[in-house]
């Protein structure tokens, strides 16, 4: 198989083409490539295939670390567009997937935008377990009751605001929330340090993956929760371990953009 290595910020994909209705590989073959000594190593491994429909450039997949099958991943759209953009000769991309329709451009700078949608905050999109749909739910996570928020950004996402990133238990919060039992499908969890209106600093526990460099859809999902908690401004700068991003959402009922590099790292081929 020939793939590309690429990467958002520290988040790294394998990016490969599979025609239609080709058969894929195993989800322990995914966990083999994803191993980081004795494989490729890799967040996500990101499947191309040809679009559904004439107006689309491509239509792609998403498979974890762990072999799981997700409906979106931010930092991963904005490297397909990328690599698409390349092929093809145009600065927009059109791009479906299981999360819908992504939009992608590039930049003069060399950085990518993706538009990825209206954020969702039914419980039901995600699937939350909830009464009603609120900002803030309470989360009891062993002794410890959480105040958290959720949002759909094509995949699930919750959200809690934390006093400082860097002194966050996300290595022990982190897997609880993502497996708690009104997650039906589990759940991403992002750890949000507000320092201005403008300006976050984000952790993401990613589902199937753990912590990793930059979470996309995270960063959209922070500052979706975080303008709706009345904290922050329309355009924000998100600070993750493995770089800067920046998210730009009007408010409800409007698309929410998000920028930042995405780099390829190398080309090559593996046997399955």
């Amino acid at each position: 198989m020939s793939f590309t290595k690429m990467h958002g910020l520290g988040n790294d994909f394998i990016v490969f083409d599979a025609p239609a209705g080709a058969e894929l590989p195993s989800a322990e073959a995914f966990r083999r490539l994803a191993d980081r000594r004795t494989g490729i190593g890799f967040d996500q491994a990101l499947v191309l295939m040809p679009p559904s429909r004439a107006d689309f450039d491509v239509f792609y997949r998403i498979f974890n670390a762990d072999g799981s099958e997700v409906e979106q991943c931010g930092n991963g759209a904005r490297c397909i567009a990328s690599l698409v953009a390349r092929r093809i000769g145009k600065a927009r991309v059109r791009m479906d997937s299981p999360g819908g329709e992504v939009n992608g451009l590039l930049g003069d700078d060399g950085l990518v935008s993706v538009d990825m949608g209206v954020p969702n905050f039914a419980p039901e999109s995600l699937p939350f377990d909830a009464n009603r749909e609120a900002d803030v739910y309470p989360l009891r996570v062993d002794e410890k009751e959480l105040q958290i928020g959720t949002v759909s950004m094509g995949n699930p996402h919750a959200v809690m605001q934390v006093p400082s990133v860097r002194e966050a238990a996300v290595d022990t919060l982190g897997p609880a929330v993502e497996n708690h039992p009104r997650f039906a499908k589990r759940t991403n969890v992002g750890f949000m340090e507000v320092v201005s209106p403008t300006h976050i600093r984000l952790r993401v526990f990613e589902r199937g993956v753990g912590e990793t460099q930059a979470c996309g859809t995270g960063a959209c999902a922070a500052v979706a929760v975080g303008r709706r908690w009345g904290l922050l401004q329309e355009q924000v700068q998100v600070d993750a371990p493995g770089g800067r991003m920046v998210v730009r959402w009007p408010g409800p009922d409007q698309a929410l953009w998000l920028t930042g590099p995405a780099v390829t790292v190398f080309e090559g081929t593996v046997e399955l």
